[in-house]
């Protein structure tokens, strides 16, 4: 399970490094293998662990290539996914479409979110968290049944 807000860095060779609290439990999970693709509905990246992409990557498979709703999400989400490995240092290279996606300059935001990361430019990251403490403060939204059950 993967939760948090870290602040990283994207390096001159546009690689991330996975802070340590992390590390062992992708490298027991998956050996460090990592797939990164677009989020579609946020300028943001998605990060997997290489299990749980597998998972994503069954249901892709089970939509029409037919249907051009389903061929279009078949073709953005695997059509920017990137496999990669952690190297020793617990680094991880993000190819430049991925990058230019997100806009991601020089300081990042890496965002557990359970099963997955989500990887913003730091700037972005804020303006959006803004955005959600804002629009939850205001209300005016419809609750989905799930949203009515939760509780803190």
């Amino acid at each position: 399970m993967f939760r948090g807000a870290n602040a990283i860095n994207l390096d001159s060779k546009g690689r991330v490094t996975v802070p340590t609290r992390y590390r062992q439990t992708l490298l027991d999970d998956c050996q460090g293998q990592l797939v990164c693709t677009i989020d579609i509905q946020q300028p943001c990246l998605l990060l997997y662990p290489l299990s749980e992409w597998e998972e994503i990557e069954l249901k892709l498979s089970r939509l029409s290539s037919m249907n051009p709703h389903e061929r279009r999400l078949q073709r953005l989400l695997l059509g920017y996914a990137l496999e990669g490995t952690m190297d020793s240092n617990g680094r991880f290279l993000l190819s430049a479409p991925l990058r230019q996606h997100a806009h991601l300059e020089k300081q990042l935001m890496l965002v557990g979110q359970l099963n997955k990361f989500e990887l913003w430019d730091a700037d972005t990251w804020q303006q959006q968290i803004h955005q959600d403490i804002d629009t939850e403060q205001q209300g005016g939204f419809e609750l989905t049944e799930r949203l009515q059950d939760f509780s803190l």
